[in-house]
């Protein structure tokens, strides 16, 4: 372990004011016309508040909402583009009494988000990406939590030759760095989740690296999100070449991760993930009779 690295035996109770004592479930509204799975099917502010609380419906606890796409190749939005996708989302989701969380990694709009109602900020540079993000989470107060994730590399290059020594412990360092960052500007590490970035710079070894040890990112204390939903390397495990179609191979990404003790579930297909680690949580909390 680096020096920034503490082991945490206590996992945390909470997030966001969401209980973990269940998992819990984030639903994916991209207000985009190119994100990987579902580019352009809610570009519209109606159609995605609608998808939005459909998925809220579902068993969705938080709605996160990105008005820039950060898939593979992708080139960034304007600022201004941004802004105006997301912040009439945000807005009407949160009147609605949802859990808003925007994805941006820009402090522009993470303020703007968090005063239009967001209570989370989940940012795939780990606040790193603006100077300014670090100080806009720590000014919104106790009420706003963010979550961090692991990108190697930009959306642009990402996935060009990403390397490592060991994947999920160089993750794991990269963001207990990045915690402590966090602390340093008066973010406590009860508002900090961490993702470890499925596919943002990984080779499909590294995925499966990190999936199958995501019990070491429980050392930092945190609450761990996973989002592996739709995403390629379950196309290249299953032959699937549509994303819209992985929703089966998502849900056994979620369910791996969940006995390994991860909490959040960034997910396409809210019904059937929440349906699936019902289950999941029922066989694994179910006391055997024994022989009788």
């Amino acid at each position: 372990m680096t020096d920034a690295t503490q082991t945490h035996t206590t996992r945390p109770a909470s997030f966001a004011g969401l209980s973990l004592d269940r998992p819990r479930v984030m639903g994916i509204v991209n207000v985009t016309p190119d994100s990987f799975s579902d580019g352009g099917e809610a570009f519209r502010v109606d159609d995605a508040v609608a998808r939005g609380l459909a998925m809220r419906d579902a068993g969705a606890d938080i709605l996160d909402v990105g008005g820039e796409s950060t898939r593979p190749g992708a080139e960034p939005v304007s600022v201004d583009d941004e802004l105006a996708r997301v912040i009439p989302v945000v807005e009407r989701l949160a009147d609605a009494g949802a859990l808003v969380s925007i994805d941006t990694r820009r402090a522009a709009v993470m303020r703007a988000a968090i005063a239009a109602g967001a209570g989370i900020v989940n940012d795939v540079t780990a606040l790193a990406g603006d100077d300014a993000s670090i100080a806009a989470v720590a000014g919104a107060g106790e009420g706003v939590s963010v979550v961090l994730m692991h990108m190697q590399g930009e959306p642009r290059t990402m996935q060009k030759n990403p390397t490592y020594v060991d994947a999920p412990v160089d993750i794991r360092d990269f963001l207990a760095g990045r915690i402590k960052a966090c602390e340093a500007a008066g973010i406590a590490r009860a508002r900090i989740a961490v993702d470890p970035g499925i596919g943002f710079g990984k080779t499909l070894t590294h995925n499966l690296d990190i999936l199958a040890r995501m019990d070491v990112f429980h050392a930092l204390g945190c609450a761990v999100v996973l989002g592996a939903s739709r995403k390629s390397f379950i196309g290249t495990l299953s032959g699937e070449k549509t994303a819209g179609r992985r929703a089966a191979g998502s849900v056994a990404a979620a369910l791996a991760a969940r006995v390994r003790g991860v909490q959040i579930f960034r997910v396409h297909d809210v019904a059937e993930t929440v349906q699936a680690l019902a289950v999941w949580e029922a066989i694994a909390a179910s006391k055997p009779a024994g022989p009788t």
